[in-house]
């Protein structure tokens, strides 16, 4: 059974167990990570087989500082360092073409390298001792929802890994950005907390965004060039379903005060219709809501369904803080189906939608009038 250290407290034995090719899960701003190091490559490897991951899923590498990305890389686009100037520390990986010291067990077999520094200083002081850049992906098991408290670690990874460090909850919850340099334009591979405004505005041009985030993920037989691009992710154990309504999606969720609460009434109602057709079949229900419509959906005697409120739809961040936790009480709680509402994609929203529809395996339906 691995051990769980609180804060600090664990950051020289977590280094050690690095230098000595062990696997320690650590915490970041974004979900808690499950780390080696990143130049070894027997120890990539152990984390492909500690999370069940397909080896060819490429790792992000984690650095203390600017200064550490250099030997890894055998360029250094100048669009890179006016990124990590801007939002280093912070949620934003760069992919950039990799130096030969970094392995291809690492790199999923590319010859490029993801790249982040966390906003986190357990993590940066546990990264300095060890002295090597540490690969980690999500401490979870793949392709279930990320962990984004310690515990959620341990329920995955429990008997795999060395050591857990244990920073209390995460503040974001939702996987970093992920920009790739490695072209002609810079392209988003992952949406995050940094949003493809934000990039744009600081490198002064247009950011693209890849078209497999849309599409769901990489074709068959396509090799990803990041995390999170081909299989599939976050997904809770029940069967998910996305609800809009044809208004919203023809006005990009950009409608008036009496437009927005004939919708969200529309949706409400089609989410009641399925829960209660799911619960007569037997089955055990599990609604997905905002604070600003939690009253319509009121649980009656006739109706079990397990209602959860992930945040406020008027500041996103709240939605992807709660989203991944929400996802894994519907796992402990045995539930077997999952309607949420879908919301915006304006912003840090084109995050937590890309998540609840990789969630949802794509599948999203409009409420009839």
């Amino acid at each position: 059974m691995e051990t769980i250290v609180k804060g600090m407290e664990g950051v020289a034995q977590a280094a050690e167990i690095i230098k000595k090719g062990g696997l320690v899960a650590f915490p970041t701003e974004t979900v808690y990570g499950l780390g080696g190091n990143a130049l070894d490559p027997e120890a990539s490897r152990k984390i492909y087989a500690a999370k069940g991951r397909p080896s060819d899923n490429p790792l992000i590498v984690h650095v203390s500082c600017i200064d550490e990305v250099k030997p890894l890389v055998s360029a250094f686009p100048e669009d890179a360092k006016l990124l990590m100037e801007n939002f280093w520390p912070g949620p934003l990986t760069i992919i950039m073409p990799k130096a030969d010291i970094v392995p291809y067990e690492t790199t999923g077999g590319l010859e490029t390298v993801a790249i982040r520094c966390p906003e986190n200083k357990v993590t940066l002081e546990f990264i300095r001792e060890a002295g090597l850049p540490i690969a980690g992906p999500s401490a979870n098991t793949s392709g279930k929802p990320s962990p984004t408290e310690a515990e959620h670690v341990r329920h995955d990874l429990d008997g795999k890994i060395d050591m857990i460090l244990d920073d209390g909850p995460v503040g974001i919850g939702v996987e970093s950005t992920i920009v790739d340099l490695t072209g002609e334009v810079p392209t988003l591979l992952r949406p995050g907390a940094i949003t493809v405004e934000d990039l744009s505005e600081v490198l002064g041009k247009k950011v693209e965004i890849d078209p497999a985030i849309i599409a769901g993920g990489v074709r068959e037989g396509i090799h990803p060039k990041a995390p999170g691009m081909k299989y599939r992710h976050y997904a809770p154990n029940a069967k998910m379903t996305l609800v809009t309504t044809a208004l919203l999606k023809e006005k990009d969720y950009v409608v008036t005060e009496d437009e927005r609460t004939a919708a969200d009434r529309q949706v409400a109602s089609c989410i009641d219709k399925l829960v209660r057709e799911d619960e007569a079949a037997g089955l055990r229900v599990g609604i997905i809501c905002c604070s600003e419509t939690r009253d319509l959906y009121n649980s009656g005697a006739e109706r079990k369904a397990d209602i959860k409120v992930i945040g406020h739809r008027s500041e996103p961040l709240s939605m992807t803080h709660e989203l991944f936790r929400v996802l894994r009480e519907f796992d402990e709680d045995k539930i077997e189906r999952i309607y949420a509402e879908s919301y915006s994609d304006r912003g840090v929203g084109f995050a937590l939608m890309n998540r609840m529809r990789k969630a949802a395996g794509m599948t999203e339906i409009l409420a009839e009038d």
